[in-house]
């Protein structure tokens, strides 16, 4: 009998444990940045906020809205003339010599793997002229990505009070980033080397400082696809990184981290976003998803793209539909136009809108047949002529009348 008591109190014991620990992880990892999100690559979903909206000083972080803008607006092998300002950067840097001829590739590489200032301010001044210029837009890329509290004064990241951006801000410009191949090689590359120039005569050893790329670190993330780290002594540690897992990007933000840990707590909000979330496709392009009918007039309405969404896989609850009030029937189109739109709620939250194209033609016959009052059931091939004989007759009494005055 103690023996079978024995079992059960640790058997009781041990189903306890187990079921804290898996209650516990439906619960968001504690880090200590000030300002933090986890965000849904292909969605813009934020799947984790803690204060996603602060601004604050985002140091080298500040380098992806660099990298983003030389990526859009340059070919990597693009050659740049070193001017006399980035050999004087302040901070981390490669060593660029004033005269100097590298590629626009070599300065991403030492953009990216080694946080150089001199590489972000030449890249600034290729592309714009000046730092100054450069900034302006910066933060124009950044309103048109979404960015609502953000405001560039340099492309390096060195402190300024003016200078500042949130987690969900610099998520959405990594999520951008995130898109572009030649961004996604450099970020994922553990060791580059800057061939010799002709101001210097040895190659440049990179090494890359993220942790989670690196195989030999013992914060190695498999799927991590890129990352970018900042400090300084004002504004404190950040850090902003991606990684995929069965065909799912995250991204994960954090922003003014007094205590160094972003890589432990990155590691942290992936597992936690990528074991709590399901990404769901809701739609197929083509698949029906409502149909409009409004006197006499039907027509089928087609999804223009796929939809996806993301739910916590503790959540049953399905999407509804919710078709934008418009009227087709006075409406011309063919079979494939795009014609309406609606929105998709969850829980009574907007998760998306939806461009809807017309299952069938619809002609100028079918729109004043169908904005006729049901039941008189007049043909249009009798209408239009009455109405013409009708004006025809108005006109030649008129014309009568004047004339006989």
């Amino acid at each position: 009998m103690k023996k079978f008591l024995t079992f059960f109190v640790c058997f009781f014991i041990v189903f306890a444990e187990l079921s804290y620990k898996v209650q516990a992880n439906n619960d968001p990892p504690s880090v200590s940045a000030d300002s933090a999100v986890i965000m849904d690559a292909a969605t813009g979903t934020l799947l984790y906020g803690k204060n996603e909206d602060a601004a604050y000083p985002p140091a080298s972080t500040t380098k992806l809205m660099t990298a983003l803008l030389t990526l859009e607006s340059c070919n990597l092998d693009d050659v740049v003339t070193i001017g006399k300002n980035p050999p004087l950067a302040d901070g981390s840097k490669i060593y660029l010599y004033e005269g100097e001829e590298i590629k626009v590739r070599d300065l991403l590489y030492g953009l990216m793997l080694v946080s150089g200032n001199d590489c972000a301010e030449a890249l600034a001044e290729y592309i714009s002229g000046s730092c100054d210029k450069f900034a302006v837009a910066m933060n124009k890329r950044a309103l048109e990505l979404g960015c609502k509290d953000t405001n560039f004064v340099n492309p390096s990241g060195l402190f300024n009070d003016k200078h500042k951006t949130s987690a969900r801000d610099l998520a959405l410009i990594m999520r951008e980033l995130s898109k572009k191949p030649d961004y996604v090689k450099i970020a994922a590359t553990s060791f580059y080397s800057i061939p010799s120039t002709n101001k210097f005569p040895h190659a440049r050893p990179l090494w890359n400082e993220n942790k989670l790329i690196q195989k030999s670190s013992n914060f190695y993330y498999p799927g991590c696809i890129g990352g970018k780290t900042g400090y300084t002594v004002q504004s404190f540690h950040s850090y902003v990184a991606c990684a995929t897992r069965n065909g799912r990007t995250l991204i994960v933000a954090l922003l003014h981290d007094k205590n160094k840990t972003f890589f432990p707590d990155s590691i942290a909000l992936f597992n936690y976003g990528f074991d709590n979330f399901d990404w769901v496709k809701l739609y197929s392009k083509g698949d029906l998803v409502t149909t409009y009918n409004n006197r006499g007039l039907t027509v089928p309405l087609l999804a223009a793209s796929d939809f996806y969404y993301i739910k916590s896989k503790t959540d049953n609850h399905i999407p509804n539909f919710k078709l934008k009030n418009q009227n087709l029937n006075l409406k011309f189109f063919n079979k494939g136009d795009t014609v309406a739109a609606g929105n998709i709620l969850l829980n009574n939250k907007s998760i998306g809108t939806l461009n809807l194209k017309s299952g069938t033609d619809h002609n100028f016959k079918q729109a004043m047949q169908s904005t006729l009052i049901p039941g008189l059931h007049v043909k249009l091939t009798y209408l239009i002529p009455a109405g013409l004989i009708i004006l025809g007759a108005a006109v030649y009494t008129f014309k009568k009348f004047h004339l006989s005055k």
